[in-house]
Parts: structure tokens; C-alpha cells; sequence
């Protein structure tokens, strides 16, 4: 049962609940929020309590403190990788941030100050992106002698293009809140005081929404990236479709022409 205004306290997050919105905090910042196995784990647990939570609409993501969102992966446990270690650390990983990336409910990062390496990859697994005028975006893996494994050389290409992507990955450069905000690594960059306010407020813009369109609107942007058009407006259809067979749909038409505000069922 959902109640509002609950809070979870895990050892490496902090998981809080009101209203409509969760806000999920990477809490430790003594190491800017490093994402070690243990806050992978925790992270994980807290996505599938939202997703199964149908009075969540949408999830704020952030770190805790304002030096960092996550400033990448634990270099103590990337030490002592070998080649299937790796590889499958780096799976874990992967499977973690796409299931965020599909979680059926819109997830913004909130990012206030670093977000390098496992946390850019984190941070662009997430719907939307604000950030703050202090934030500091990068992937740089390769000055650690690997590459980005948890989505970063997939995931950065298709946000900003093939050329920014590899300018950034190669180099290991450290890029600007400003400088991500004009290449699309960001879609909002705000006063670092405002960031929380500003992240609310479009989650709450978000969420006044009707949640199944807002679901099959992700599985339509998502579904259909790698499609042909054609193939893409196929399944644009046919989400259209099962939107129109919904109360949600007869409630929303109904209240847009009785000019007043819909009350959604999630139905």
C-alpha cells in the first residue's frame, strides 16, 4: 500500500514517497556517491518498489550532497576485475540502468555536481535530465585503461551524436553543465539552489498526467529507436490503440470538454 510522504532508508540510498513522485538519493557521500555492488543492488530494489507502486507516477533520481550525483564507479572493486569478472560486471550493470531506462514511469536525474563514468552512464539511462550550473558531466574510463561499460559508448552516441560522442569517450574530458546542455547531454540547466525546486516542479507537470498514456509514450520513444519509420508508426498505432480502449481516455476527452480537470484511474 502506498502511503505518502513514506521514506526507506537502505544503507547506500534513501528512497522517499510523496504523492505521486518518488526521490531515489545515492547516499554516500563521503565517496560522491560511488556506485559500489552494494548500491547497485539497493538501487535496483528501490526501481522495482516504484515500478510496482501505481500511485508513483514519476521518479526523481539524485545524489546526496552537492559535490556529486555519482562520481562513477568504485575504482576498489574495478581493480580487482579480470576478463569474465569484468564482462560480467559490466552486464550487471547494464541490465540495472535498462531497467530504469524502461521502467514504464518517467525518471529524471538530478544532477548537482559530478557525473562521471558510471554515474553519466546512470544519469543517461534516466527519461530527463536537469542539472545544475555547478554539474560536471564526463566518461573518463579510458584514463583507468577501460572503456565505459555500462551503456556509455551506446547510450552517449545516440543523446549527442556519433562525433561529441567519440570527442568525449576518447579523451576522457570532463564537459561543462553549459557545454552538455548544447550538445543534448542535458536538457535543462538551472541555478545549482534551484535544482531541486525546478526538478519538482516538471515532475509534477509530468505527473498530472494520464500514467498509461505516459507509459505507452516511453514504449513508444523506446520501442521505436532502433525501428524503420514505418515500423515505428506501427507500434505508435497500435499503443495508440490500447490508449483509446482505456477509462483514462474517456475520462480525459470527457473532462477536456466539460472543461474541467480529469481524475485518472490508471485504467
Amino acid at each position: 500500500m502506498h502511503l505518502v510522504g513514506v521514506v526507506m532508508r537502505f544503507e547506500n540510498l534513501i528512497l522517499e514517497k510523496r504523492a505521486s513522485v518518488a526521490v531515489i538519493t545515492l547516499h554516500r557521500p563521503s565517496v560522491l556517491n560511488a556506485l559500489n555492488g552494494a548500491l547497485l543492488s539497493e538501487l535496483a530494489e528501490a526501481a522495482e518498489d516504484v515500478a510496482a507502486d501505481e500511485a508513483i507516477r514519476v521518479v526523481l533520481l539524485t545524489g546526496a550532497g552537492p559535490k556529486a550525483f555519482a562520481a562513477g564507479a568504485d575504482i576498489s572493486e574495478l581493480a580487482g576485475l579480470d576478463q569474465a569478472a569484468g564482462e560480467a560486471y559490466a552486464r550487471r550493470g547494464q541490465a540495472l540502468f535498462r531497467r530504469i531506462e524502461t521502467l514504464g514511469k518517467p525518471v529524471i536525474a538530478v544532477i548537482q555536481g559530478f557525473a562521471l563514468g558510471g554515474g553519466c552512464e546512470l544519469a543517461m539511462a534516466c527519461t530527463l535530465r536537469v542539472a545544475s550550473e555547478a554539474a560536471r558531466l564526463g566518461q573518463p574510463e579510458v584514463k583507468l585503461g577501460v572503456i565505459a561499460g555500462f551503456g556509455g559508448t551506446q547510450r552517449l552516441a545516440r543523446l549527442v551524436g556519433r562525433g561529441a560522442a567519440m570527442k568525449i569517450l576518447l579523451t576522457g574530458a570532463i564537459v561543462p553543465a553549459a557545454e552538455a546542455l548544447r550538445i543534448g547531454l542535458v536538457d535543462e540547466v538551472v541555478a545549482a539552489e534551484a535544482l531541486m525546486t525546478r526538478a519538482e516542479a516538471l515532475a509534477a507537470e509530468i505527473a498530472a498526467n494520464a500514467p498509461i498514456a505516459l507509459r505507452q509514450t516511453l514504449a513508444a520513444v523506446d520501442g521505436g529507436l532502433d525501428l524503420t519509420l514505418e515500423q515505428g508508426l506501427a507500434l505508435e498505432a497500435g499503443l495508440f490503440g490500447e490508449c483509446c480502449a482505456t477509462a483514462d481516455k474517456a475520462e480525459g476527452t470527457l473532462a477536456f470538454l466539460g472543461k474541467r480537470a480529469a481524475v485518472w484511474r490508471g485504467c
